[in-house]
């Protein structure tokens, strides 16, 4: 059996989703076997867990077959193409819905109690079950936490069906599932104890969590600056102000600018999660948008190397006018490409470069100009691209490194291959950023 119960499962999960953390997420379980795995998610990622009520409406006498959902706060998501076609009555359909909300009412009051439900607007919200069978019910509470103002949606299982997680990666932003068995017949099948979960443990892990979270020491919360953690920033570069996210703690002995690649943005979990170890080593970071959203929607500009690296270049004049402090580039995918040609101009004077699965190729003959120290990282199972690494590492002239992280894919979603990736960036940066610092 995979997992021991729902608890080993919750754990198992946890390390999977440390990725998400320097989003500072809210994790919502869905009841009832939902709920003590995402506790021990959200316990382990030091983040706020409330529980997720929603309800399918099922098409009269064919219930199985959902023409929507609600949810708490007046949320309805109706698909209008099914309720065409079920033919089914207005009358019936209301009648339905009336019943739903009942429901809904009643479990909200039953689990929650007086809490307060928590506030979504703009958050990264990680949707938590014990295992999908259908999908039915996790992407119902997709579209209602989307309705509810979730910036970011994650849904995290331990089991699902290959099937059903292919067609839910069109529902979330990020699936995260530990095991999708093709001999899949039922969730509790992955489990040695799948009793079944009452009402009164939900709410014992809500109150439970609930109190956690009060007692949460600033110390344990992620780290935070005396300037008010990330500040946001428009910075001018090419012409036009680009979105960006400015973290300095205090005393920083350097920065840290990422560049993402192609299809991500400043949100890219991964980046901040790296980001977020770098804080912890006292050396500030930049998160920003190379593109703006116009631009984005044309892919051509996603590969256009030359205008990144430019918009790169000004970003760097920009923060070395704004902060005295040394810089570094943190570059993903053909974000590093961007971040080695912008390394190539004397001007910026970059004092260290660290590429993950990055496509430093594309970067072109200015690889040989590069005169940072330049650390290559890939995961072992990502073939095409360390080979290009391996090629591209031929052509650089300055201090160099190839880290190979066994077993990792071009994601890094492996458990614990973000985290070598996030330790190898801060040794990298704390290293060779503190040497100019002090030089300086």
């Amino acid at each position: 059996m995979p997992f021991t119960d729902r608890t080993d499962a919750g754990r198992q999960l946890a390390g999977a989703l440390r990725h998400v953390q320097g989003e500072q997420p809210v994790v919502l379980g869905l009841p009832r076997g939902g709920v003590p795995v995402a506790f021990e998610v959200a316990r382990a990622l030091g983040a706020p867990l409330d529980v997720i009520v929603v309800r399918k409406l099922g098409v009269p006498y064919h219930r199985e077959l959902g023409f929507g959902a609600i949810g708490e706060g007046g949320v309805r998501v109706i698909s209008e193409d099914i309720v065409r076609l079920s033919r089914a009555g207005q009358k019936e359909l209301a009648g339905v819905e009336r019943a739903e909300e009942a429901e809904l009412a009643r479990q909200a009051k039953r689990f929650r109690a007086d809490r307060t439900r928590l506030s979504l607007a703009g958050r990264t919200v990680i949707l938590v079950d014990d295992g999908i069978a259908t999908g039915a019910t996790a992407s119902a509470a997709c579209q209602v936490v989307r309705a509810q103002g979730a910036g970011r949606v994650v849904l995290a299982v331990p089991v699902a069906p290959p099937d059903a997680v292919e067609w839910l990666r069109a529902e979330a932003d990020e699936v995260v599932c530990l095991s999708t068995p093709r001999a899949f017949r039922a969730v509790g099948e992955w489990y040695a104890d799948f009793s079944q979960t009452p009402d009164e443990e939900v709410t014992s892990l809500l109150a439970q969590a609930s109190a956690l979270g009060k007692e949460r020491s600033p110390a344990q919360a992620p780290a935070r600056t005396e300037q008010g953690a990330e500040a946001g920033v428009a910075v001018p570069a090419g012409g036009v102000r680009l979105t960006g996210d400015l973290t300095l703690p205090q005393g920083a002995a350097a920065v840290v600018m990422f560049a993402h690649g192609s299809g991500s943005s400043r949100h890219s979990p991964r980046n901040r999660f790296v980001a977020s170890a770098l804080n912890r080593a006292g050396l500030g970071t930049l998160l920003f948008d190379l593109l703006t959203p116009a631009e984005e929607a044309d892919r051509a500009n996603v590969f256009d190397i030359e205008t990144l690296a430019r918009r790169l270049t000004d970003a760097t004049r920009w923060l070395r006018d704004r902060e005295s402090l040394p810089i570094g580039y943190f570059g993903a995918s053909t974000g590093a490409a961007a971040a080695l040609r912008a390394a190539a101009a004397p001007e910026t004077e970059t004092a260290a470069v660290v590429s993950r699965g990055g496509r430093p190729d594309l970067a072109g003959p200015g690889l040989a100009d590069v005169r940072a120290p330049t650390l290559l990282i890939v995961g072992g199972h990502d073939t095409t691209v360390l080979g290009l690494n391996r090629r591209a590492q031929e052509q650089l002239r300055c201090e160099n490194r190839l880290e190979i992280v066994p077993g990792a894919t071009h994601l890094f979603e492996e458990p614990g291959a973000l985290d070598r990736v996030a330790e190898l960036a801060r040794d990298w940066f704390t290293s060779h950023l503190a040497a100019q610092s002090v030089a300086g």
